[in-house]
């Protein structure tokens, strides 16, 4: 069997995997592996290290730095692209003859170069950027960021209907993969859930003595959900609830602190926020931003017991049969009351498994495998 290499273009360095977007890299990286396949890495880097462990699993690690600041914008171009551009990246690419993977619209840069013609271009889509930075604008009240979001929302949309190079795109939301469909129906497309570091149901059957919310407190998607919560729901239940997660800033620590049922817990690390979900007797994980696959969402279905979202946490994916959805206030305090005394049983993790199969790294790893030797052979 020919053996199958691969450029991968990360718009950060996916080591430590401790956020959403290098989650998703990393662990497509060591699933590839894995599977036999060589990876010629190229990360882009801006605050994070070099990592000796990228190297266990590629062929060849690069790192580039990016334009920050001023220097990174160019007119009519997302910022998000224009500053990742450099020519030994280029140089690299047209080297090594094998298929390209573009990480992220924030990736492709090069996508439309000439010299890269013949090259089997592949996106994977994260997000639908310009909805994303576009909601983004709506939830920021400072000035600085408002008009960054909103040029980036502008031009980005005009990115992403510009694709026309690729040859392929790999979404890890269904409903982006219906977009990008839409907009570029002679290319290649799949749905590939995204990767993350569950390689097992670990459900404790039984029951739990708290609710959780979890997520990286600073972002504005996260705190905004954690208030709503707290302000709507939290301060008219007695349930023991927890709220965990990186850099809570001075408004949740003060709303935390004045509900007598709850303990916030600021910036866990890996094992004891697993913990936490894993002794949980119910996940709580609303979302008000429709963008993308949560993957806190996977770590609580494949660790956690009871899981309350609504609608919008559920957007582009096929898991709505093991969650419980709630779009109120009211909805989700008689969801609690409901589950809260429910024991997690086996037969529901049996289901919860079933349910979960297409989600596991090593299903999407051989589905990516496949599409490669595809490629190949043409």
């Amino acid at each position: 069997m020919k053996l199958i290499k691969l450029h991968i273009i990360a718009f950060d360095v996916p080591f430590p995997p401790d956020y959403g977007g290098v989650i998703d890299i990393f662990y497509k990286i060591q699933s590839l592996a894995i599977a036999g396949c060589e990876i010629y890495l190229h990360c882009f880097q801006y605050g994070r290290e070099e990592s000796l462990e990228l190297n266990k699993y590629c062929k060849e690690v690069w790192y580039y730095p990016r334009i920050t600041g001023f220097k990174g914008f160019k007119i009519g171009q997302p910022y998000i692209v224009s500053s990742r551009k450099n020519n030994l990246l280029l140089q690299r690419l047209l080297s090594i003859d094998c298929p390209i993977l573009f990480e992220g619209v924030h990736s492709t840069f090069y996508l439309n170069h000439p010299e890269l013609r013949n090259r089997f271009k592949i996106i994977r889509i994260h997000n639908l950027e310009y909805d994303y930075y576009k909601q983004l604008y709506y939830k920021t009240n400072k000035l600085i960021e408002k008009l960054f979001f909103k040029r980036e929302s502008i031009v980005l949309k005009k990115a992403e209907h510009n694709l026309y190079k690729a040859n392929a795109f790999w979404a890890l939301s269904l409903k982006d993969h219906e977009y990008f469909k839409r907009f570029y129906p002679v290319a290649q497309h799949t749905f590939i859930p995204p990767f993350h570091n569950n390689f097992q149901i670990t459900i404790t059957p039984g029951t739990g003595t708290y609710c959780l919310y979890h997520g990286n407190l600073s972002h504005p998607e996260n705190k905004e959900a954690a208030l709503f919560l707290l302000q709507n729901i939290f301060n008219k239940i007695n349930t023991p609830i927890f709220i965990a997660g990186k850099n809570p800033d001075n408004e949740l620590k003060k709303v935390c602190a004045n509900l007598p049922n709850c303990k916030l817990i600021a910036n866990p690390d890996a094992e004891t926020m697993n913990d936490l979900i894993l002794n949980a007797q119910i996940n709580i994980l609303p979302t008000f931003q429709k963008s993308g696959m949560k993957l806190k969402l996977l770590n609580a279905l494949f660790a956690g017991r009871h899981i309350i979202v609504n609608e919008n946490m559920l957007y582009g994916t096929t898991l709505h049969n093991i969650c419980n959805i709630a779009n109120t206030p009211d909805n989700v305090i008689n969801t609690i009351d409901k589950l809260f005394n429910k024991p997690f049983l086996n037969n529901d993790i049996l289901f919860r498994e079933r349910e979960l199969f297409n989600y596991f790294n090593t299903i999407s790893a051989d589905k990516i495998m496949s599409l490669l030797s595809d490629i190949n052979t043409k």
